[in-house]
């Protein structure tokens, strides 16, 4: 809403005083000057000076619920990676958008794409990785190999004949499986880790490798677990419109 030219005209002429210069119009304050020229005063924001950093979606959770300086705030969890979900305001009169809390994943390394003693890739796959059919047979697999047979004759580009131990004094060819189902840890231990495809190869060494075999899909998945997450433990946030959640 516009003060009309004719209510400019009153304020002026009527010299009003410094502190009465200010009016309500719409539902915002306006300052008139001098000149009869009005100016927006813009509210006065009080946000977060940094946000709080958290290393579980459980802290996360337990944040909201008991942060009463935001009782009456309509406030967003966004998802923005499998391993980040932030907590954030809705947009401020002046553009801003207050930035409470970010939660972030402790995520175990792993080398994609590279050869690993075998050794290391027994270690790895029993603490890097959650149980899967697939795994256990890889483990079985690593953890019973000869050391001088790796067979590249007969490799057809899928499978792979390597020697492993059948008993004290035996040994028998066996295919290794590709593709192999894994579950990398890749996000919140909260969340179930999303399982994908992987080409498992391997070197005389004997060394092994695991290779990205989904395009990266997982990282949709492992969104979508933690929105199901949130949602079960933020229910009545959700149903009363306090918490929006953006994947």
């Amino acid at each position: 809403m516009d003060l009309t030219r004719e209510a400019l005209q009153y304020l002026t002429e009527n010299t009003i005083k410094p502190k009465e210069r200010v009016v309500k119009i719409g539902g915002s304050n306006f300052v008139i000057d001098e000149a009869g020229h009005y100016d927006r005063i813009k509210p006065r924001v009080y946000n977060a000076k940094d946000p709080l950093r958290i290393k579980t979606l459980t802290g996360l959770v337990d944040y909201i619920k008991s942060n009463l300086e935001r009782k009456e705030a309509k406030l967003l969890l966004h998802i923005e990676k499998p391993d980040e979900v932030s907590l954030i305001g809705l947009l401020a009169e002046d553009g801003s958008r207050e930035y409470l809390a970010s939660a972030q994943a402790i995520v175990p390394r792993f080398n994609f794409d590279y050869y690993l003693d075998i050794e290391e890739f027994n270690v790895a796959l029993q603490s890097v990785f959650a149980p899967t059919a697939d795994r256990d047979i890889l483990l079985k697999v690593v953890g019973n190999l000869k050391e001088d047979n790796v067979k590249t004759t007969g490799d057809d580009g899928v499978s792979q004949a390597v020697t492993i131990k059948t008993g004290v004094a035996t040994a028998a060819d066996v295919k290794v499986p590709n593709p192999v189902t894994l579950a990398p840890y890749r996000t919140f231990i909260e969340v179930k880790q999303p399982e994908s495809k992987f080409i498992f190869r391997m070197k005389d060494g004997p060394r092994g490798a695991i290779f990205e075999a989904d395009g990266g899909a997982w990282r949709n998945q492992a969104i979508l677990n933690i929105k199901t997450f949130l949602e079960g433990q933020l229910t009545n946030e959700i149903a009363s419109g306090k918490i929006t959640i953006l994947a």
